[in-house]
């Protein structure tokens, strides 16, 4: 069976309840092909009232959740919580939370499985920054990342994989469809040599980093770029061209 396309937005630290509102209501008017899964990912604050207003066939998620179920760590929210209240995905180890918050890689494999644990699907970040790149450190630093996550999974069914290249991300710089296929192929072919042939086959591996309308449907029609996870342009009207980049006569 073929992958589903998937298109996530990460509205990241922006916008009021006002301004997300209009997002949702852009993308509760728009024209969507049902042949891509869509999750948006607003701040934590707008999770609930997004997603009563939201489209059924529209899913949110969470940006982040901490390791634990409950607890004295102020400021935090966990899995379970989210998952309490509805929420079905969250985003788990964004290189921005890598850098800002020193988040380790053996910190972004216990998130991971405790939102799995906790009944969430999780999009697992992934990516190298410019030096590594440089340094042609890529397949290394991605397999390193993918590897601590390895550890504690046992199941990848829930799991979509976001390779997001540092230096692309909110630069503008995009990674060329060739160079965002070859890093995919060989993600796949690490899944396939370190866990299973069938998570190689199934586990949909989505592309971020500067995603634009104008550039997303070339990438999409790499046979290993299983979708996008957006940022920018997630709280822009184009949003609408990249969820329907797969699908030219939309």
């Amino acid at each position: 069976m073929a992958r589903k396309f998937f298109v996530g937005g990460n509205f990241k630290m922006n916008g009021t309840l006002s301004s997300l509102k209009g997002i949702v209501n852009t993308l509760n008017e728009a024209k969507l092909t049902s042949e891509t899964d869509i999750v948006i990912a607003p701040p934590s604050l707008y999770l609930i009232p997004l997603k009563e207003q939201l489209r059924k066939d529209i899913a949110v998620a969470a940006q982040n959740a901490y390791l634990a179920s409950s607890g004295a760590y102020t400021g935090e929210i966990s899995a379970t919580q989210l998952h309490d209240v509805g929420i079905p995905w969250v985003i788990i180890g964004h290189s921005e939370r890598r850098a800002l918050f020193f988040e380790a890689d053996d910190v972004v494999a216990k998130k991971t499985k405790a939102a799995l644990d906790a009944g969430l699907s999780v999009i697992l970040c992934i990516g190298e920054t410019l030096q590594e790149r440089e340094d042609d450190k890529t397949i290394e630093v991605v397999e390193r990342q993918l590897t601590a996550v390895k550890k504690e999974l046992k199941d990848w069914s829930k799991v979509v994989i976001a390779y997001e290249p540092v230096w692309a991300i909110g630069t503008g710089k995009v990674a060329t469809p060739a160079q965002a296929q070859e890093v995919h192929h060989k993600i796949r072919a690490w899944a396939q040599k370190s866990i299973s042939q069938d998570v190689a086959e199934n586990t949909r591996v989505i592309y971020g980093g500067s995603v634009t309308a104008a550039n997303s449907r070339e990438l999409a029609t790499q046979p290993d770029i299983d979708g996008f996870l957006v940022g920018g342009a997630s709280l822009k009207p184009e949003f609408v061209d990249i969820i329907n980049a797969k699908v030219s006569k939309l």
